[in-house]
């Protein structure tokens, strides 16, 4: 079966998208920072010095409606910030993918992601290197933006989740290379790592300047609300992003590959099956919030304040799953140029709010649709 041939599932996504009212304003500066960086060419003419993106593939990644749609409810500073974020993330993922997948050239990768570390550092004020291309430069800019005063406390836990993204790039290239399909259960995890999936609690938090209440962090049951959280990002990315990935990329790594090999299965029976392993991963973590969840905060005797905390962190994490749903079935980096995403991404006027959510605090769930 040819890759044009498999038929793209339709994903569950039981929360609805919401847009952030200060998209407008992104989009005036959205340009800028990648320009000043170095990511982002003039024109489209070929140059001596190419930037990471053209303009038309600039706008067809269609980032700024990504933030805002992902993070409704965030600050013009805060959304700014996320939003540079996820440019940063996209860069280094489409000048990795040409500078070394599409070459084999692991040992040029391993030097790439080594000399990244150095701007990943463990303790704030930490000098940098002199960036030496647009990634670094880009890093390096928002280790100076990324952890303002209130969110200082968690400069360790993000620089972290960088340097796993990065580092599962290098991987990802070892395993092209040696054509070795990674095993369905190392994947899963995997998955997390290379999607850069542990950096996504943090950008909850940012947007919605709620803390994850300590007392509840490491239970078991808000590990796998987390894990089932990450999961759904990165699983259906591999959907989305199938076709282009393993026709453009070659790329092993993905999902669909994974259960086809792994299971033994035609290309586009592999595609259902990702498509209902994404589904139980977020009905997984619907489950958790509705019926584990509150035992756990019940035990924990968080106060008021934590509670409400806890129930603003939870609704901006279903935003952001809803968010990227949207994005992975409408932007042109995933979808046609005709398709209907270009009618929706012209419109700022917020969706209403989705009355599915749970209150972590009292164990209810009120909910008016299915």
């Amino acid at each position: 079966m040819t890759v044009q041939a498999i038929k793209l599932p339709i994903l569950r996504m039981p929360y609805r998208v919401r847009v952030n009212p200060y998209l407008l304003a992104l989009r005036e500066e959205t340009e800028t920072w990648a320009r000043e960086m170095g990511m982002l060419d003039s024109d489209e003419a070929p140059s001596a010095r190419r930037a990471i993106w053209t303009p038309s593939q600039f706008h067809a990644m269609a980032v700024d409606q990504l933030t805002a749609w992902a993070l409704p409810d965030a600050s013009l500073a805060d959304l700014r910030l996320n939003h540079r974020f996820n440019l940063w993330a996209l860069a280094w993922d489409d000048y990795f993918a040409a500078a070394f997948k599409r070459t084999g050239d692991l040992a040029g990768a391993q030097a790439f992601t080594a000399r990244l570390h150095a701007f990943l550092p463990p303790e704030p004020g930490a000098r940098l290197p002199e960036p030496a291309n647009a990634v670094e430069r880009g890093m390096a800019d928002l280790q100076q933006r990324l952890f303002p005063p209130r969110m200082a406390h968690w400069q360790q836990g993000l620089n972290r989740a960088l340097a796993r993204y990065i580092d599962a790039g290098v991987q990802e290239l070892a395993n092209t290379r040696a054509g070795r399909v990674p095993d369905l259960i190392e994947y899963a995890q995997f998955r997390r790592e290379s999607f850069a999936a542990y950096t996504a609690p943090y950008s909850v938090e940012l947007s919605t300047g709620a803390r994850i209440p300590e007392q509840i962090r490491h239970s078991r049951a808000f590990c796998a609300l987390l894990d089932a959280f990450m999961d759904y990002m990165g699983m259906a990315n591999d959907i989305a992003s199938y076709q282009r990935e393993v026709n453009d990329e070659h790329d092993v790594n993905n999902l669909v590959i994974v259960l086809h090999t792994s299971l033994r299965i035609t290309v586009q029976e592999a595609m259902h099956a990702a498509a209902d392993l994404v589904t139980a991963r977020l009905r997984h973590f619907e489950h958790l919030i509705r019926s584990e969840l509150p035992p756990v905060v019940q035990r924990a005797r968080l106060n008021h304040g934590e509670r409400i905390e806890l129930e603003a962190w939870l609704r901006g994490a279903c935003s952001f799953l809803a968010g990227l749903h949207a994005w992975y079935t409408g932007a042109p980096r995933y979808a046609p140029a005709d398709g209907p995403f270009q009618e929706q991404r012209t419109s700022t006027a917020a969706v209403p709010a989705d009355e599915r959510y749970v209150s972590a605090a009292s164990g209810l769930t009120t909910s008016t649709h299915a």
